[in-house]
Parts: structure tokens; C-alpha cells; sequence
């Protein structure tokens, strides 16, 4: 005669299930793969086509050839966009998390609205020219909006939404100033034509010297928020009860926010949509915890910037496609696709 064993038992002798720790960390993994093979691709791709023997020669044994000097560039252009592109994805990430809405991006709150605002402004009564001067225009416009943002959506009594409506009000305002000194200032719109669309094209060691301190204090500053960030996600009385500081987290989410895109924008201009695509699709697969969405968004969203950049030269070629544009093309329709299964999934 058969006994059933009891459920005890059985829960004992069942299979374990797949370790989802391990699953992710596995994932990683792939992921830095993958980021490794785009930026070598980044590195041979061009107006010029490199072989992998002429990239590895330039990157290890450099002896002045062209190809050494063209690895030389690209190289500068592809550590820029890693460094952007994470930056990025991280402030995304943590701007969806603040806010509690998964179809924001580094715009919502009027940062990249501020730096382009300070850089017309820069140009036009400050005679700026060069991108060392852009730079630092660009993150001091970021940061004002940023502190404007905070101040108007309540300081310490700041709240997803009044944050989000501060930002877009400001923005509204800061590009309509943008497009009337542009339309006034020919001299501006000349300048001001090539940066505005976001591009890599300008990645240089000295770009990358200027704004490397500030990517790292936010990368650092982005990433150590994980755990409060996770613990308001679940609602302020919760959030509360956990021991978490609403006003200090939030203050210090608009702060990463604003330097990670602040420096990002001055470095290659306004580049949309990879803050917004990027964390919602993480999301999809190691679900609401940050400690996760974070470093996934680190590692991905270079492989979506760097991966339009490749893009981009290759469709144009000789010429080249920039960068911004590349994004905003892929970015329009997958943000209504989002909007649309958002939409369907609360029906």
C-alpha cells in the first residue's frame, strides 16, 4: 500500500528552483560581454574599416600609422560614450524611481533643458566657441534647474508628482528661451546646430577629463541609493516604518540625477530616449529591485548608445548620422509601444 508523503516532505525532496541570484549575476556577465564587443565594433567601424589585427595593433602596439591614429580617436569617442551612456541609464533609473513612473527619463525634471539653455546663453553674450567652455556652461545650467526643480516641487516636502510638474513646467520655459535666441542669433544657431542633436562625435581626452570626476561622484552617489530607493518604492508610511529618510533620499536621487546628466549633456549635448528605454527594459527581467536595475542599466545603456553611434556611421557613410538623431529614431516608436502596453495593462 502507498502513503503519501506529507507536504513537508515533499517541499523537501521537490527540485530546487533555478537560483535567481545566480541567473542575474549570470546576466551581468553576458551583459559586459556584450558591451565589449560593441565597443570594439565601435572602435572598427567607420568611414574607415578596420580589421580586428589593425585595432588590436592600435590599442597595444601603437607605432604612429594612420590606423594607429584612427584607433587613437575612436577609442576617446567609444570610452566617452560608455561613460555617457552609463550615466544615463543610471539617471533614468533612478529619476523612475523617485518619481514612481516607469516611462520617465533624464528630461522630466528640466536638467537637459537647463544645460542647453545655459549653452545658447554662453554662446550668445559670452562669446563661447570651444567645448571646454560648453562643459562647464552646460553643468551649472543642469544643476540651477535641478536645484529650481527641487525648491519649487516642495524642497523638503517634495513629492513625485510636484517634482515631475516643476520640471516640465521649467522645461517648457527654458526651450522656448532656447528657440527665440536662436532664431534671433544667427551666429548662435550656426554653433549651437551640431550640438543640439547629441552626438559623440567631439569625445576627446580632454572632454573626458573634465567631466570624469563629476560621472564618478554620480555613479558612486546613483548606485549607493539602491537600497532607500527600494524601500520608498513600497510607499512613504512603509518607506517610514523601514527606517528610511524620505527627504534626504529624494534630495540626493535629484542630486544624482542632475550631476549624472548634467555632465552628461555638456560632454555630447542632449541625447533622448536611452534613459527612458533602457531601465523600463531592464525592469522587464529582474523586476522592481534596484540593486539589480542599477547596475544592469550601467552596463546596457552604453550598448544602446554606443550601438546607435555604429549605426549611424554605417548608414551615412562616408558621412555619418549623428548619434542623437539614431536614438530619437529608435526611441519614438518603442516609447509609444511602452505608453500603449501601459495603457492595455491597466484596462
Amino acid at each position: 500500500m502507498l502513503v503519501e508523503s506529507p507536504p513537508e516532505q515533499r517541499a523537501e525532496t521537490a527540485p530546487a528552483p533555478p537560483n535567481r541570484r545566480a541567473i542575474r549575476v549570470l546576466g551581468l556577465l553576458v551583459s559586459v560581454v556584450i558591451l565589449v564587443l560593441v565597443a570594439v565594433a565601435s572602435i572598427a567601424v567607420g568611414a574607415k574599416e578596420l580589421s580586428l589585427e589593425q585595432v588590436w595593433h592600435g590599442l597595444f602596439e601603437e607605432s604612429g600609422t594612420y590606423g594607429d591614429v584612427v584607433v587613437a580617436d575612436r577609442l576617446s569617442r567609444t570610452v566617452l560614450g560608455v561613460l555617457v551612456g552609463a550615466a544615463l541609464g543610471l539617471a533614468g533609473a533612478v529619476l523612475q524611481a523617485l518619481t514612481r513612473n516607469p516611462l520617465a527619463d533624464p528630461g522630466l525634471l528640466g536638467i537637459n533643458a537647463g544645460a542647453s539653455a545655459a549653452v545658447v546663453s554662453a554662446i550668445t553674450f559670452f562669446g563661447v566657441t570651444s567645448l571646454s567652455g560648453y562643459v562647464w556652461f552646460a553643468f551649472c545650467g543642469a544643476a540651477a534647474v535641478g536645484a529650481l526643480v527641487w525648491f519649487l516641487g516642495g524642497s523638503r516636502g517634495a513629492t513625485p508628482v510636484r517634482l515631475a510638474l516643476a520640471g516640465t513646467a521649467i522645461s517648457a520655459a527654458l526651450y522656448g528661451y532656447l528657440q527665440a535666441i536662436m532664431i534671433l542669433d544667427d551666429a548662435a544657431l550656426g554653433r549651437m546646430r551640431f550640438w543640439t542633436v547629441g552626438s559623440l562625435a567631439t569625445g576627446n581626452d580632454s572632454t573626458i577629463k573634465q567631466v570624469l570626476p563629476f560621472l564618478l561622484a554620480g555613479f558612486v552617489l546613483a548606485l549607493a541609493l539602491a537600497r532607500p530607493l527600494n524601500a520608498m518604492a513600497m510607499g512613504d508610511d512603509t518607506a517610514k516604518a523601514l527606517g528610511a529618510n524620505l527627504n534626504r533620499t529624494r534630495a540626493l536621487s535629484m542630486l544624482a540625477a542632475t550631476v549624472l546628466c548634467g555632465a552628461a549633456t555638456a560632454a555630447c549635448g542632449p541625447i533622448m530616449f536611452v534613459g527612458l528605454m533602457v531601465p523600463h527594459v531592464v525592469r522587464s527581467f529582474t523586476g522592481p529591485d534596484l540593486r539589480w536595475i542599477l547596475p544592469y542599466a550601467a552596463v546596457l545603456s552604453p550598448v544602446l548608445l554606443l550601438g546607435a553611434d555604429v549605426l549611424g556611421r554605417i548608414v551615412a557613410r562616408p558621412a555619418e548620422l549623428q548619434v542623437g538623431i539614431v536614438t530619437a529614431i529608435l526611441g519614438g516608436p518603442v516609447f509609444i509601444y511602452l505608453v500603449r502596453r501601459r495603457r492595455t495593462a491597466q484596462l
